[in-house]
This record gives C-alpha cells, sequence and structure tokens, in this order.
C-alpha cells in the first residue's frame, strides 16, 4: 500500500521547497498545475513530518491509501512530454515522437524520480549539453528513471555506471536502458557513491544531505581534470555544497540555475 498526500494552491517555489523537504522519505511525487501530490509507502510513512512541512508553509493536504498497481495508470494521465530545448525531449511510449529535438529518450514512467519535469533534470541535462562525452567514462549516481545515464549514453561515453538503492528506481531504470537501446549501462543496487572505481564525469542530481554525505566518495572517484555536475540543490544550499566540495580538493567551475535550483559544476 501507499499513502498519498496532496497539497493545494502552493506557489511554485513553496511547491520546489516542499520536495526537498520530503524527497528523502517520498518514493515520489506527482506535479499538477495547482497541485503537489507526494507518494510514500504506506509502512514508511511520517506523520509528524509531513504535518511540519504542511504548518511551515501555512498549506492544509489531503491524504489517502493507494494500491500499488494503480501507480502506472496515475502517471500515464499525468505525465506529458518533456523537451529540454531543441537537444533532448523525453517522452512515454504512449506519445507521439518528438520532431526538431537531438536526441529523443522514451521511458516508462513509474514510481522513480526523474521524468524530466523537475527543474533539477532540465539544469542537468542543459549541462550534459556543454560536455563532451565521447570515449569517457561516466557515473550516474542515484540514476532514478535513467534519463542522465542513458544520454551519456547516447553522446558517446565508452562506459556508463549507474546505481540506485530504491527497488523500483533499478527495475524502471533496467526497462529504460533495455528499450533506448543502452543495455551496456552497468547498473548496481547500492546506497553509496562508493563504487571503488575512476570516472571522467560523474552525474549526482540527488538531495543536498545525500549530495554532503557521499562528496568525499565522489572526489575521490573523479579523474585528474574530471567533471562532477550536482543538481538537487536549492540555490539557498549553494554554499554548503561548495564548502563541501573545497574540502575535498574539487574546484567550482560554474553555475546554472531554474526555479529557485542550481546546478553546480566542479573539476579535480
Amino acid at each position: 500500500m501507499y499513502t498519498e498526500i496532496e497539497f493545494e494552491n502552493l506557489s511554485e517555489e513553496s511547491r520546489d521547497l516542499i520536495i526537498a523537504s520530503l524527497e528523502e522519505k517520498a518514493e515520489g511525487f506527482e506535479e499538477t498545475d495547482n497541485a503537489l501530490k507526494a507518494i510514500f509507502l504506506s509502512d514508511q510513512y511520517d506523520e509528524n513530518l509531513v504535518r511540519s512541512v504542511a504548518q511551515a508553509y501555512d498549506l492544509s493536504f489531503r491524504k489517502k491509501e493507494i494500491e500499488a498497481q494503480n501507480w502506472n495508470a496515475l502517471w500515464e494521465s499525468n505525465f506529458d512530454p518533456v523537451v529540454v530545448d531543441d537537444f533532448v525531449a523525453i517522452r512515454a511510449s504512449f506519445h507521439q515522437p518528438v520532431k526538431n529535438v537531438a536526441h529523443e529518450i522514451v521511458i516508462t514512467p513509474k514510481m522513480s524520480f526523474g521524468t524530466g519535469h523537475h527543474a533539477t533534470t532540465h539544469l542537468m541535462i542543459r549541462r550534459m549539453r556543454q560536455i563532451d562525452f565521447r570515449n569517457k567514462s561516466v557515473f550516474d549516481f542515484g540514476t532514478g528513471t535513467g534519463i542522465l545515464a542513458i544520454l551519456a549514453h547516447r553522446l558517446g561515453a565508452l562506459q556508463v555506471t549507474a546505481n540506485d538503492i530504491d527497488d523500483w528506481s533499478i527495475e524502471n531504470a533496467r526497462e529504460n536502458f533495455e528499450s533506448n537501446g543502452a543495455a551496456p549501462i552497468q547498473l548496481l543496487k547500492s546506497d553509496s557513491a562508493e563504487l571503488g572505481a575512476q570516472f571522467d564525469v560523474i552525474l549526482a542530481n540527488i538531495n543536498r544531505n545525500v549530495l554532503i554525505d557521499n562528496m568525499p566518495a565522489l572526489a575521490n572517484q573523479l579523474n585528474k581534470n574530471g567533471l562532477l555536475i550536482l543538481s538537487g540543490i536549492l540555490e539557498a544550499d549553494q554554499e554548503i555544497i561548495k564548502k563541501e566540495a573545497l574540502s575535498n580538493g574539487l574546484k567550482p567551475v560554474d553555475m546554472t540555475s531554474r526555479s529557485h535550483w542550481i546546478c553546480l559544476g566542479f573539476e579535480r
């Protein structure tokens, strides 16, 4: 069983802040024009956390229990194609092909974060456009639906490794790799960035606390002159992330922002 929490009449800024507050506990989010739904495993649902978040932003919420098998239908009824400039289109198999883009990624949206709708996925994709992935080794930490790993593969990466802690994400990413001709991507289930390998490019679109906890492993596994691209970070968290990166021998190279979220680039 899953517990669905729905917040209504919230601003774009408060919507992003609520996602940031709940994403460590929630299995996924559904965004509509005037509402935000957060989905939790019922046995992991934290009523006190949700109430404290709602109180912080002066919001009310509705709660209901939903069956697991309803999830795919829920996604399909609300998932619209995402187009990032003329570079990448992300759509489901039930959508018509998107024209006039360099790359089209077809995903099955299940209970994995990263359908492309969130500002941080846009930021990561736009930053990836600037990177020469040809013959590079790439690590996508916390892959979710696998979009970033698939894109790295499409852009010519020699080797791509992706991991996630969540069973749903592993299952979903594997399906998406296969359907997008990216089956060679190495997919691992793990709760840490520590893989005991070295990479030319590391992608991590997660959240502030996970990034901070894993910064030593991310830095140690980045080759000399390699790039670490981070998102899942609010503007207010920029300095703490930079401080942690600097303390692990990384140098900041760029920053982009979208809807109060940022993407930070570092090199070794």
